[in-house]
């Protein structure tokens, strides 16, 4: 089973002070239990807010969502992350090139 965290990162109609990105949830089990929890998450996350009026959630990938939260006074935008851990330097058996991405220098999908 993997290690999963569902991470809230505001970001627009909150202040400055409330934009810090949020662990949600932190939980081991299966990527579908990940995406039942991520999805979840997405139709209850609140950030703090006190009425909720309506809720928007619109895909962004297969684990993000952005919701849009209208309150009493104004709208909040929130990006819904779904993480799987793939390293940790303390793990006695961590190897850090046993991941999906191979070796150090092939780590980065997206370079």
């Amino acid at each position: 089973m993997a290690r999963w965290m569902v991470l809230a990162v505001p970001l627009s109609g909150l202040a400055d002070s409330n934009r810090d990105a949020q662990v949600v949830a932190e939980f081991d089990g299966t990527e579908e239990e990940a995406g039942a929890m991520l999805w979840e998450a997405a139709n209850t996350y609140e950030h703090r807010l006190w009425k909720v009026r309506r809720r928007e959630v619109f895909r962004v990938t297969d684990r993000s969502y952005f919701i849009r939260i209208h309150g009493r006074m104004a709208a909040y935008g929130i990006l819904i992350q779904l993480a799987e851990k793939i390293y940790d330097s303390a793990a006695k058996t961590s190897d850090p090139t046993d991941t999906p991405y191979g070796q150090p220098e092939d780590r980065n999908p997206w370079a």
